[in-house]
């Protein structure tokens, strides 16, 4: 479940187009390796954007003024239609990531919830090789792996790494020059109405949607999965009924937390996945004649892999597993096989941290979700336990199954 737009409107600046000023967003490079089995990873020099909403825009002729607000349509006095909208609205680019709560070090990017000016709860998306367009990963009957350091989420906190059916491009045309390049296009399968779609004015309030796989969602006392399928390919733009969680998207998804299956001793610090500590998190997608059949959960830590708990309680993650768990929508919308039919096309890479104000993220680790109490979540008790929420993501891979990790896989540049 990516942040809810509600949690996070009060802490972006409003949007609408996205014409670029006169500031460059000077992105933070990032080492990412695609895999075979046959050759190992190579490296390629990707790099990072924050989401467009996170980036200065403001009014033409009023630097004080934004275009729009959260959870409706463009404000209709700067943005009555699309193209007036890309004329008087203006997005700048960031030249210091830092001060938004995103910094990198080769391989490894360090997320936190606070920036240089209070709350930043980034989100962030990977940017293929010349910095223009998404990396566009495509997962079915492939692997993805990657390191993650949760020692300093707590509960009620949640560091997410998801992938999402944005175009290349983010949506780069005429009345939206920024692309890509400026974060851009985003969608995901909750259908938020936001100020725009896919870089232009959202002038009749429509939902934007598209087919979400959430690889990740975590703490240090929980951790969940859970593919989201929809019926309608790419990005969807929703009206009424379509929006709703009988609509076009499963909202709630195929989820598998371990603890809401009765692994109580399986993750968190000092249990077999110990988050005290960094550890690999690796996730299979087999696919038999290209339609996807299960998702494959395991762990690696202090060289040892860790099987995913599910597999000796429910079985493994197939539309059996889903079907029973009363994933309803899921089935509905498309199941594994629609779900491998968006991974197969292509999916962008999202990275975020956020708390939850409005629910304090029970949903992912209280009750039966885990172990958390019902108040521990809220951002009052979640700083006076720690002070600044962050993780680390590094050791981004993807590629054929068995290739991304392990001891014996060699780290080649292009080339070698």
């Amino acid at each position: 479940m990516s942040p809810s737009y509600a949690v996070i409107a009060s802490l972006l600046l409003s949007v609408a187009a996205q014409t670029p000023g006169k500031t460059p967003d000077v992105h933070p490079k990032l080492t990412t390796w695609k895999c075979t089995n046959k050759e190992g990873c190579k490296s390629q020099q990707t790099a990072l954007v924050l989401d467009s909403m996170a980036h200065p825009i403001t009014q033409k002729n009023n630097s004080s003024l934004g275009c729009g607000n959260f959870g409706n349509a463009t404000d209709p006095t700067s943005c009555p239609d699309e193209a007036t909208c890309a004329k008087n609205c203006i997005v700048d680019g960031i030249t210091n990531y830092t001060a938004y709560g995103v910094s990198t070090s080769g391989d490894s990017v360090l997320m936190k919830m606070f920036g240089q000016n209070g709350v930043a709860s980034p989100r962030i998306y990977l940017l293929a090789e010349g910095e223009k367009k998404y990396e566009m990963i495509k997962l079915t009957g492939n692997e993805f792996s990657f390191d993650t350091d949760v020692s300093k989420l707590p509960c009620g906190m949640n560091g997410a790494l998801y992938l999402s059916e944005m175009e290349e491009e983010g949506g780069q045309s005429e009345l939206n020059p920024a692309g890509a390049a400026y974060g851009t296009g985003y969608c995901d399968a909750q259908c938020y109405v936001t100020p725009w779609v896919n870089g232009l004015a959202n002038i009749k309030g429509e939902g934007v949607c598209c087919n979400e796989l959430d690889i990740w969602e975590a703490n240090k006392r929980a951790t969940a999965l859970a593919p989201h399928p929809c019926s309608k390919p790419g990005l969807y733009r929703c009206t009424g009924a379509e929006c709703d969680r009988a609509g076009v998207c499963d909202k709630g998804g195929c989820g598998m937390n371990p603890y809401r299956v009765g692994a109580e001793d399986y993750y968190g610090p000092g249990l077999k996945v110990d988050t005290s500590k960094p550890f690999t998190v690796v996730t299979q997608f087999p696919a038999t004649n290209g339609v996807l059949q299960q998702v494959i959960r395991k762990y690696v830590q202090n060289g040892k892999v860790i099987e995913n708990a599910a597999i000796n309680v429910t079985g493994p993650i197939n539309d059996a597993y889903c079907a029973a768990n009363g994933a309803d929508m899921f089935t509905k919308l498309g199941a594994m096989e629609g779900m491998g039919e968006s991974m197969s096309r292509g999916m962008v890479l999202a990275m975020s941290i956020w708390w939850d104000e409005g629910g304090f993220m029970n949903w992912l680790d209280s009750g039966e979700a885990g172990p958390c109490n019902a108040t521990e979540g809220d951002p009052k008790v979640i700083t006076s336990i720690e002070a600044s929420p962050q993780l680390t993501f590094s050791q981004i891979k993807w590629g054929e199954i068995g290739s991304t990790f392990g001891t014996k896989q060699p780290d080649r540049k292009r080339g070698d």
